[in-house]
């Protein structure tokens, strides 16, 4: 999907998005980040209503992004090494498949580059389980509720950001230390 002002949009779903989000925020060439939810029938889901594991939706991203800065391969491979994608329906103690492992593709490139990168990192046997993640044509996406937005920087002594979230920023800032927005 292609947006007026030159920037792309890549939607992806691993597990909770209070994770992923701030992590694609602190990317260079990400212009905006917005949790919801995406895959399903219901219209205007709620959060309630996602947990229940009723409406086919996953909690997601939505990643607008400067693809002359940061590409969308790039994105994939943070997508990947931030998250399990060896868990069907599951990451960690969440479980249903609201937190699958999901990359909802918004044109045929995007699918080609999200089955490439997939089977790449596949092949390069990184996790001891084969890669889970589905790839899905994006139809409809869903802001999730405002509480929900920017919930680890609303949040940062909350013992689940503590517990669950620290580690992995830490985890993605070591290893994609030059995608980050304060990289010289």
């Amino acid at each position: 999907m292609k947006l007026t002002t030159g920037t792309l949009v890549a939607t992806f779903g691993s597990g909770c998005f209070w994770c992923s989000e701030p992590i694609f925020y602190d990317l260079r060439g990400v212009v905006a980040v917005t949790v919801g939810y995406a895959g399903g029938t219901t219209t205007n889901p709620t959060y309630e209503e996602v947990c229940r594991g009723t409406t086919g939706y996953a909690e997601v991203i939505q990643v607008t992004f400067n693809p002359k800065v940061i590409s969308y391969e790039q994105l994939l491979e943070v997508f990947f090494f931030t998250h399990n994608p060896t868990t069907l329906n599951r990451q960690g103690n969440d479980i249903g498949t609201e937190y699958r492992s999901v990359i909802f593709y918004h044109d045929d490139q995007q699918k080609q580059q999200a089955e490439h990168v997939r089977a790449s990192i596949d092949a390069q046997h990184i996790y001891n389980d084969a890669i889970v993640t589905t790839i899905e044509s994006f139809t409809t996406f869903y802001p999730a509720e405002e509480y929900h937005q920017q919930y680890y920087e609303k949040n940062p002594d909350q013992g689940y950001c503590q517990v669950i979230i620290n580690p992995k920023i830490a985890a993605f800032r070591q290893k994609f230390t030059t995608l980050r927005k304060n990289y010289q």
